[in-house]
């Protein structure tokens, strides 16, 4: 696998990890891993971390906890597999990279905050949801601003996008960059990506990686990001 494809994999599964760990809701090992937070809609993932086997399949089902679980197939092998366990296909997502060489324009518009108090995790939390269609529970956000960077764009003072900045091993991983539907087509996405990848810069990272919607794949393209490989959700119901 190519090493830029790893990390951007890697920095993907330390975000689940991170944010499932203080609640004692992640489960690793060599074959397959899962977490899974009770109550909480996110992360709620199951990935492989080498071939998907049938018998691999089939202790990976038994081993997560009931209710919907997302497997985001990265892999190169086992897809029907996991259809024939009745994965249903959801999104689809462009893994992209960019070596980051210079500071990015920003229009200055947005100011922005980067969460620390319980009140701006309040705030993240219950705009997020409008731009993605589910949520990322407050007490994520509360238990985990101490090791993930949880981003909070405001226009006149009123909460308008997300963003979550991950640092491992000289790679930014941003994740969640979102705008609420009352404040897209202004090029607000574009502003809070320059602001982060900024601050990546800043806090030294080498490269930044995403997984982007079809809907954020051009902006990202845009703005020098490559795709190198997709990801395809299934959900599992147990």
């Amino acid at each position: 696998m190519d090493p830029i494809v790893k990390a951007n994999i890697n920095n993907l599964v330390d975000v689940w990890r991170t944010a499932s760990t203080p609640f004692n809701a992640c489960v690793e090992g060599p074959a397959f891993s899962w977490c899974s937070v009770p109550g909480f809609e996110w992360p709620n993932k199951l990935w492989f971390n080498g071939d998907i086997t049938e018998e691999v399949m089939r202790t990976a089902l038994d081993s997560i906890p009931s209710g919907k679980m997302v497997i985001p197939y990265w892999n190169t092998t086992g897809e029907e597999i996991i259809i024939a366990h009745g994965g249903v296909k959801g999104s689809e997502q462009a893994g992209m990279s960019l070596k980051l060489e210079r500071p990015f324009h920003t229009e200055n518009r947005l100011l922005f905050r980067v969460v620390n108090t319980p009140a701006d995790a309040a705030l993240w939390a219950g705009i997020y949801p409008q731009a993605f269609g589910y949520s990322i529970d407050q007490k994520i956000l509360e238990a985990t601003y101490s090791c993930l960077r949880y981003y909070l764009a405001l226009l006149d003072g009123q909460p308008v996008g997300t963003a979550i900045l991950h640092l491992q091993d000289g790679i930014a991983g941003i994740h969640g960059v979102g705008v609420v539907p009352a404040a897209r087509r202004k090029g607000f996405a574009n502003e809070i990506m320059a602001f982060v990848l900024n601050e990546s810069i800043a806090l030294n990272a080498g490269y930044a990686t995403l997984q982007a919607s079809q809907m954020g794949k051009g902006i990202y393209l845009d703005m020098g990001f490559g795709e190198q490989f997709t990801i395809r959700n299934y959900a599992v119901h147990k």
